[in-house]
């Protein structure tokens, strides 16, 4: 299995984001790289609050993922590490933790020794390339985090899809979240700021949208605000995407919940099985 020790991870590091003259022209899928900067890295876990993300979660990916009789597990958007480290904690045999970022990476080797005194195995990768710097096959991949909306061409995200199918076994499931983006667009913006940014005293919100752009501002109580420019995703597109790259079943969740209003839910999770399904069970 591929993996970057931790003192190769780490390189000069930025302070400053990076948006140019017009930040709201920046609608490049690997700019990401120039938005996690180190002083943004540092302040994530304020963000997410890792206690309050626990509770607020519970047992709904671990009880998916066993309820498939899942060992192996690939976290592609590992960020500071809070799901990797959950899935060692709770026992899984396998689990690698990708992410495009390197700064997210070292902060995530960090939390993990400091968390259980976990050796995470990670890997700096590219989705749309995931099979060249990741090898071996997982039950199942997990891209949470709201990451999958930093590809903002629909080639790379068909890419990225494929890249997590075919890496997964021939029973494997794929676990992808969003923000509601509908809501979003539809509605204008409103959050319960319950199950993933859980932090008190931190503010997320956009700052501008329109249907190829979500950008959000950060704001800590510092003083200091970062910004990150996402693909507002709407959820049945991103269903018919899974359904097209070949996931044969597609489920998903509002908050956690199976049953809810469409504007309801600040997140969606959608569960893709990979199962061959004959006609009558595709019905």
């Amino acid at each position: 299995m591929t993996a970057d020790h931790r003192s190769g991870l780490r390189g000069p590091a930025s302070t400053v984001q990076e948006f140019g003259d017009a930040p709201t022209e920046v609608r490049e899928s690997t700019h990401y790289k120039h938005e996690y900067v180190q002083t943004f890295v540092d302040k994530w876990d304020e963000l997410i609050d890792w206690r309050a993300r626990y509770a607020s979660e519970g047992s709904f990916f671990v009880e998916q993922l066993r309820r498939r009789g899942v060992t192996s597990v690939l976290d592609v958007a590992t960020g500071t590490g809070f799901h990797s480290v959950r899935l060692l904690e709770e026992g899984f045999e396998t689990v690698v933790s990708a992410d495009g970022s390197a700064e997210m990476l070292a902060k995530a080797f960090d939390n993990g020794m400091k968390f259980g005194g976990h050796v995470l195995r990670v890997v700096q990768a590219d989705w749309r390339w995931l099979n060249r710097d990741v090898h071996g096959e997982y039950d199942a991949i997990i891209c949470l985090g709201n990451s999958f909306t930093h590809l903002f061409s629909e080639r790379d995200r068909r890419r990225a899809l494929a890249e997590f199918y075919a890496m997964l076994s021939h029973d494997g499931v794929l676990i992808l979240d969003q923000r509601n983006y509908d809501a979003i667009l539809d509605n204008g913006f409103s959050s319960k700021h319950q199950y993933y940014y859980c932090g008190d005293d931190v503010v997320a919100e956009p700052e501008y949208v329109d249907d190829g752009l979500a950008r959000f501002r950060y704001r800590f109580p510092d003083g200091s605000q970062y910004h990150l420019n996402m693909f507002p995703l709407r959820k049945d597109y991103t269903r018919r995407l899974m359904h097209e790259v070949g996931f044969q079943r597609v489920e998903t969740y509002g908050d956690f919940q199976s049953t809810y209003a469409d504007d309801e839910p600040d997140f969606f999770v959608h569960i893709a099985e990979k199962a061959y399904l004959d006609q009558e069970d595709a019905e």
